[in-house]
């Protein structure tokens, strides 16, 4: 039983560490809190397959705009959610 709890643990950082890859960079251009959306210039996503450029995501969580001001340097991952590119997670880039 020690064995299988511990090789859950261990695919479980597998997947943490896989979710940390998945982070893409950016630039805040617009925050749009009444909207629910975010105007960021980026680097290439991966996990979407999209090229670098400037774009509006939706917002996963609408509290993740209150931290955020034009200008701010974020890393983020995004996902297609019933057809349109959402924010689901955001920080700052260190």
């Amino acid at each position: 039983m020690k064995r299988l709890n511990l090789w859950s643990a261990a695919l479980l950082l597998a997947g943490a560490a896989s979710a940390q890859g998945t982070l893409s960079e950016g630039e805040v251009g617009k925050v749009d809190v009444a909207g629910q959306r975010l105007t960021l210039k980026h680097g290439e996503i991966r996990n979407l397959d999209l090229p670098p450029m400037t774009m509006v995501f939706r917002v996963k969580e609408p509290s993740m705009l209150a931290r955020l001001q034009t200008g701010d340097k974020v890393r983020f991952q995004a996902e297609k959610i019933d057809g349109r590119y959402t924010v689901t997670r955001i920080e700052p880039a260190k």
